[in-house]
């Protein structure tokens, strides 16, 4: 079940990414970003790692006999669980990875596209799709952080609606 918790939170983050075109029902895909960054926009170019999935309710994701719920997901999960990652590059590219960097991962999965960021809201085009993230950047900007809200299934099958916080650090 953390697996699957895992997974539906990161495809949430990014499910809008998968969303591919269809020429057939004439639909214009967004341009991708380009041109110089902007001096705010520096800030986040290169690798940031996710460190953090905090919730704002108490969820129990581990399967070890005891009823021990806690706010920290990401406490919860196995390497590979924990393993996602974002790249922005200074030509507005932008890769995310999960499951590369644990050994022995199962479902690993790369995103790609384009990225802008304006004020705190991060844009990100791809696969024919724009989705605008609004971060909390750190003050020195060390780390940034997004909330959304998701159903997450406990290890006992009761689904329990909570806002969740990742937060990624720079590399």
């Amino acid at each position: 079940m953390k697996r699957n918790l895992f997974f539906a939170l990161t495809a949430s983050v990014v499910t809008t990414l998968f969303t591919a075109c269809n020429s057939d029902n004439d639909i214009e895909c967004p341009e991708d970003y380009t041109g110089a960054l902007a001096a705010s926009e520096e800030k986040m170019q290169g690798d940031w790692v996710l460190t953090g999935m905090m919730a704002d309710t108490e969820v129990d994701l581990t399967d070890d006999e005891e009823d021990n719920p806690i706010k920290d997901l990401f406490a919860q999960y196995e390497d590979c669980q924990k393993d996602a990652s974002y790249t922005f590059g200074s030509d507005r590219t932008y890769t995310y990875k999960q499951s590369h960097v644990a050994e022995d991962c199962d479902n690993k999965a790369t995103l790609s596209g384009t990225w802008k960021l304006t004020g705190e809201v991060l844009s990100l085009v791809g696969a024919c799709i724009v989705q605008n993230i609004s971060l909390n950047i750190k003050d020195d900007a060390s780390e940034f952080s997004f909330t959304d809200t998701f159903n997450i299934q406990d290890i006992d099958g009761k689904v329990v609606q909570a806002k969740v916080t990742f937060t990624y650090t720079a590399q």
